[in-house]
């Protein structure tokens, strides 16, 4: 998958800009908060229809603006031509096309433009809390398996109506029921997925690690569930009077995790930043290996200050992956050095642009 082109309308700090992309690689040069992760965010949007962070989507709008738009045009793997556009109004909500027409449902637009992120706020991954971790698993599985959306998005709903029972202290065994029937199904789906995909990502995880790493030490994943245990019903029977006193669903698969280990140790309480940065790189390498497999497109690959907290070897290596094989496409990487953005161009050998970036505005070196 590549975008060719793509024209921004007051996106953040961006008020115009059009602009058109190598099929190769394009690097981003230009000091801290002039623009350069704005354009890899609006890149994003289009392929995601979402914000790249947790933020409300109308703080996307540049400020004392009332509305945004972005519209990109790709070419797909098997040389298909595609137009989306995606808008927001203030106070009127957002608007997504595909070739001109308006998704009935936003959900059919995930997966289509397969995209990969590796941004410094990754780090969260390895330190912060498990929902990071979920959200990470759900968005990527979300995007090969539309099924697997749709078992996410009944479990949010039936989890949230057993809330809501819960906080009012029902205890009518049979309203439960007809609810957690429903919860239990989903849930059951979703564990066997975020297991299976956990199992397909950890060899390709570790390989890329170990290369990242130059073999130093070895990380691992695994996916914690109370349901690789139990069903799913005999948990929710079981909690059920602790529940009523906490008022929420204590366990449940909105509360997996996947554990980060470095060697015997978990990579949380002990990796370094480089190796929490270099772990989080190899994660989403086998993130992009896994869409590419399974959805038989070449995701974009977005590379937002890729140097930071890396030693050189590291960073020599982690090029080597890039442009060993084939197996990356379209790339964008951001950077506040030209010395690193030139000796990247040359690694990769590949067709590539050079964007100078100042104030929300672009030009081609």
């Amino acid at each position: 998958m590549l975008i060719e082109k793509i024209e921004i309308m007051n996106f953040k700090n961006i008020p115009e800009a059009r602009l058109e992309f190598s099929p190769g690689v394009n690097c981003l040069l230009g000091m801290n908060g002039m623009g350069k992760s704005n354009l890899l965010e609006a890149v994003w949007f289009l392929s995601m229809a979402r914000p790249m962070h947790t933020l409300p989507e109308p703080s996307l709008i540049r400020h004392g603006e009332d509305m945004l738009m972005v519209k990109g045009d790709y070419t797909a793997d098997s040389g298909s031509r595609e137009t989306v556009s995606c808008g927001i109004v203030r106070g009127k909500g957002k608007t997504l096309k595909r070739n001109g027409k308006e998704y009935s449902r936003i959900s059919e637009h995930i997966g289509k433009f397969p995209i990969v992120s590796v941004l410094p706020s990754d780090s969260e991954i390895v330190s912060g809390s498990g929902e990071n971790r979920r959200r990470l698993v759900d968005m990527v599985i979300s995007q090969a398996d539309p099924l697997y959306l749709a078992h996410l998005i009944k479990y949010n709903r039936a989890l949230e109506s057993r809330n809501r029972m819960l906080r009012a202290g029902i205890r009518d065994s049979l309203l439960y029921e007809s609810v957690e029937s429903g919860l239990c199904e989903a849930a059951r789906q979703i564990n066997a997925a975020r297991r299976r995909w956990t199992e397909e990502l950890r060899p390709v995880f570790e390989r890329y690690y170990s290369m990242i790493s130059g073999d130093a030490e070895r990380a691992s994943i695994k996916y914690k569930s109370a349901l690789n245990d139990a069903d799913p019903k005999e948990i929710l029977d079981s909690l059920r009077t602790k529940d009523i006193v906490l008022g929420y669903t204590s366990q449940g698969v909105h509360r997996d995790d996947l554990s980060t280990g470095l060697g015997d140790y978990s990579m949380r309480r002990l990796g370094s930043q480089g190796q929490v940065k270099s772990f989080t790189i190899a994660l989403k390498f086998a993130v992009f290996d896994y869409l590419r497999r399974t959805g038989g497109m070449t995701p974009i690959l977005l590379l937002d200050d890729i140097f930071d907290k890396l030693d050189s070897s590291r960073v020599g290596r982690i090029m080597e992956v890039v442009s060993g094989g084939g197996e990356f496409g379209q790339i964008f990487i951001t950077d506040t050095n030209r010395e690193h953005l030139d000796e990247t161009i040359s690694s990769i050998r590949s067709e590539s642009r050079l964007f100078e970036v100042k104030d929300g505005g672009f030009s081609c070196l």
